[in-house]
């Protein structure tokens, strides 16, 4: 009797499924039907067809919206950016003009986006630290689509004042390294005054001023140096390098 116990304890789970169910095979293939390899909905399927083993479900298709926002925001986490920069970083991308407008509006509306405030900020920055001219600036601001009102009421808090004390420091700074006849390094100064931005006058004025300061040579120069009459040269000076 003990034997034949032992017999049947040795059939268990590992046993054969002939030998389990009575059958050929009827228990295989139940198991492929609740999910298994050879299920009626195919393998690596539960009953539903959806697959199984992945761990997570598929991905959904990304919303145009929230993708235009992303792409917004991954802009303006370098810099900020007027409306119409962003406006062409979303048509680049493949945004719609509609899903565009429609986050553009909302983010001009929370104040993500203010070209008033982009250029008084970038007027400030870019004389402050390049020391351009008011023609500069407004050629860059145009450049980056803010319109002419906006430009212009940014533009006026540089007053003529400012521009020919900035013109000034560049000269000085520049002429401590300047070699060369007095009429050479007039001419050089003058044209890189003329490549930022200043008009003629107040570029020629400065470097008149800043010369006549250097030595007696260059003073002597600077004597004959008639900022109004030279003032129509302004593309010729533009055309020399420093």
């Amino acid at each position: 009797m003990a034997g034949r116990r032992g017999a049947r304890t040795g059939r268990g789970w590992d046993a054969a499924p002939s030998a389990r169910t009575g059958g050929s095979g009827t228990g295989r293939t139940r198991r492929g039907g609740s999910g298994g390899s050879g299920g009626p909905n195919g393998p690596g399927s539960d009953v539903a067809g959806r697959p199984v083993g992945e761990g997570s479900e598929p991905a959904k298709p990304r919303n145009e919206a929230e993708l235009a926002r992303e792409i917004c925001l991954r802009q303006l986490s370098a810099r900020p950016r007027t409306r119409a920069e962003l406006a062409t970083a979303l048509t680049r991308k493949g945004i719609s003009a509609e899903t565009a407008a429609e986050v553009l509006d909302r983010y001009d509306e929370v104040g993500l986006i203010d070209d008033a405030a982009f250029a008084r900020a970038w007027v400030t920055s870019r004389h402050q630290g390049r020391g351009l001219a008011r023609r500069a600036l407004a050629n860059e601001l145009r450049q980056r689509g803010v319109d002419a009102e906006t430009a212009t009421e940014a533009l006026d808090e540089l007053d003529e004042t400012a521009e020919a004390e900035t013109a000034r420091l560049l000269v000085d700074r520049k002429l401590r390294t300047a070699t060369g006849s007095p009429d050479a390094v007039f001419r050089r100064l003058v044209g890189m005054l003329a490549r930022k931005g200043y008009p003629a006058g107040v570029a020629i004025r400065a470097v008149k001023d800043a010369l006549a300061e250097r030595d007696a040579e260059a003073a002597e120069f600077a004597e004959y140096v008639d900022p109004d009459a030279l003032a129509d040269t302004e593309t010729e000076f533009d055309r020399d390098g420093l």
